[in-house]
């Protein structure tokens, strides 16, 4: 009788369990497509604005009466727009170079040597990094602005502030370095390798993720930039990046007449990044994992 009811009770506690399955993913879907529009929403009106054509400034509504390539036909001819596009373009890709280079040859030293003073450097450097950078924001401009590096020149000063210190960023690329198996680094030792050679020829080919993290992390600083940028700047145009360029379109002078310029800017901006994610996204997420096993 006892194993009757209970072979009745298993089919309806399988069902239950169901039922409070598909009803828990139900609720998590619906959050998180409510999280997605909310975070959709505002890009999606600079899209809309940037394609109105019939007013230059801001408006109540969201659709546009009208619509158009104008803004960014303007934007191109009419504007320095393009200038600021190329610098900060040219300024990251070189910043992505030299940083991949320092933050991948800091992270493998501290992974496979062992010298003395490597763990207090290691952790000197992450409680550095556990202040602000904007701290440092007063002595860098004075640095920098008696080396000329600022206003018309603030571009050079930049590179030299993201380059200088990126050595510190190693935490993540170490982690993945760590996963590599050191056999591989002694047996190419064994068979007449450098280390220069064994860096390049056996760990980087492993190493894909984190390598293509590195440079989509490095590109990301400069290019999304503004604080450190407009304070070393100081309103130069000839020394702006695009995204002090394009925020200096919304003070009550210009707002009026270049706001949906201004939106059209910020979709052009958002393209490369867009695209390199996009194209990267799989080692992007595989070096960030990977990276978080080991430290």
């Amino acid at each position: 009788m006892e194993n009757e009811e209970l072979r009745e009770l298993t089919p309806k506690r399988h069902a239950g369990i169901k039922a409070m399955r598909i009803a828990s993913n139900t609720v998590i879907y619906i959050v998180l497509g409510l999280m997605s529009i909310i975070w959709l929403v505002p890009f999606v009106f600079i899209v809309l604005q940037s394609f109105r054509v019939e007013s230059t400034k801001m408006e109540s509504y969201v659709l546009p009466v009208k619509w158009g390539f104008d803004n960014y036909i303007k934007l191109f001819k009419e504007t320095e727009f393009p200038k600021w596009f190329l610098r900060t373009f040219l300024m990251a890709l070189l910043v992505s170079v030299l940083q991949t280079i320092f933050v991948l040859a800091m992270s493998y030293t501290l992974s496979r040597l062992r010298f003395k003073g490597r763990k207090g450097l290691m952790n000197f450097m992450l409680v550095l990094g556990m202040f602000p950078g904007f701290l440092t924001m007063i002595v860098l401009f004075n640095v920098l602005s008696d080396l000329n590096m600022i206003k018309a020149n603030a571009m050079p000063g930049l590179i030299l502030v993201y380059v200088a210190s990126s050595g510190m960023g190693y935490y993540i690329s170490k982690g993945f370095f760590d996963t590599i198996p050191r056999s591989l680094d002694e047996a190419a030792r064994v068979d007449g390798a450098n280390r220069f050679q064994v860096f390049y020829k056996i760990i980087m080919p492993l190493a894909k993720p984190i390598v293509i993290y590195t440079i989509l992390t490095a590109f990301m600083g400069p290019w999304g930039d503004f604080i450190f940028a407009k304070y070393i700047s100081f309103n130069t145009s000839a020394g702006m990046n695009v995204a002090v360029g394009l925020y200096s379109w919304l003070n009550k002078d210009m707002i009026a007449s270049r706001y949906t310029m201004f939106c059209a800017g910020g979709v052009i901006v958002a393209i490369p990044v867009t695209i390199l994610f996009m194209c990267f996204q799989r080692y992007y997420v595989e070096g960030v994992t990977g990276g978080s096993v080991k430290g």
